[in-house]
């Protein structure tokens, strides 16, 4: 019987366990594997690029930059703009990440700082659930629901207080501004809200206890250590969410009203690029019609890209100042 020398005087990897044919063949298959998806992913990207910019490449050589400030879109006389469309995307994601940024901020607070054991898991998941909901859904919702809620109670409740701003002028409408950016804002608080949440749960206890001990109230520890500690966090989690409203198309088709123009009021109906793809695009009847169709996806394309990129910047930026 052979002797095994002592773990105290081997020499270093006298004991290392070694490798069978089938360990390395599993460790290159997996490398191999997670390389194939990561280009795939890459070359998805690329493919998807190329091909909405050269779909486009007609209308963008043919109207150039010219495009984005243009508000025509007349297939009649073939004149085509994207400025309109421009105009919903950007109002209508501003207006809800207005209302879903405080909202989301204040449901991770709840559920971080206030909210018992017993209540933070099942409300947790209940509001994480409203991202479940699909889109179409809550489009339906917002037609039979909640446009004749805002025809007969919200708008002429905010028209005759806040009618004097232009915001609030005008006649109620079902459909229009207003009614897209609240059906964004139910779309977006369960993202914000859950990493902003995530982001809560990492500040420190001890910068907590310690703003305790110098007698702050809930609010004002709230106020002077969760949030500056997870402000970059949170900016983050609102450029995120604004991402997901740019891009929304089927819910906003069915409530924003789908009539191009620059309006000051919140309650005409408009159009956004997402929701101007998803109605007209499968009708187009000329070439160049789908080609101007497709240089608002390629718009939208860099839009979200852009936002993308900016979020990642900010969280990168946040993980190495926590370093």
């Amino acid at each position: 019987m052979s002797v095994q020398p002592s773990s105290s005087k081997a020499p270093a990897g006298i004991f290392a366990v070694k490798r069978k044919l089938s360990d390395w063949i599993g460790d290159s298959l997996l490398r191999g594997l997670a390389i194939a998806a990561s280009v795939v992913g890459v070359g998805l990207l690329a493919w998807i690029a190329v091909t909405v910019f050269q779909k486009a490449w007609p209308a963008i050589s043919r109207y150039g930059l010219g495009f984005l400030v243009n508000s025509a879109w007349n297939p009649v006389t073939d004149h085509f703009g994207a400025a309109d469309f421009i105009f919903g995307t950007v109002v209508s994601s501003a207006v809800a990440l207005l209302i879903a940024a405080p909202i989301s901020i204040a449901i991770a607070l709840y559920l971080t700082e206030l909210a018992s054991r017993r209540v933070r898991r099942p409300a947790a998941i209940l509001i994480e659930l409203l991202a479940a909901i699909p889109s179409v859904i809550l489009g339906l919702w917002g037609i039979l629901v909640f446009g004749p809620f805002l025809f007969n109670r919200l708008e002429p409740a905010l028209h005759g207080v806040l009618g004097w701003i232009p915001l609030f002028s005008g006649s109620p409408s079902p459909y229009g501004m207003l009614n897209a950016a609240l059906i964004l804002t139910i779309m977006v608080v369960p993202i914000i809200s859950a990493i902003a949440r995530e982001v809560f749960e990492t500040t420190p206890a001890e910068l907590k206890e310690g703003a305790y001990a110098l007698g702050a109230t809930r609010w004002e520890m709230a106020r002077m250590v969760i949030l500056p500690y997870g402000k970059t966090g949170v900016t983050a989690a609102i450029i995120l969410g604004l991402g997901r409203a740019l891009g929304e198309a089927i819910a906003v088709t069915q409530v924003i009203g789908n009539t191009p123009g620059v309006h000051v009021s919140l309650f005409a109906p408009a159009a956004s690029l997402a929701a101007q793809l998803a109605s007209e695009y499968q009708g187009a009847t000329t070439t160049l019609e789908a080609s101007s169709l497709l240089y608002l996806a390629a718009i939208l394309l860099v839009i979200s890209l852009i936002v993308n990129i900016v979020a990642r910047l900010i969280v990168r930026r946040s993980m190495v100042r926590s370093k």
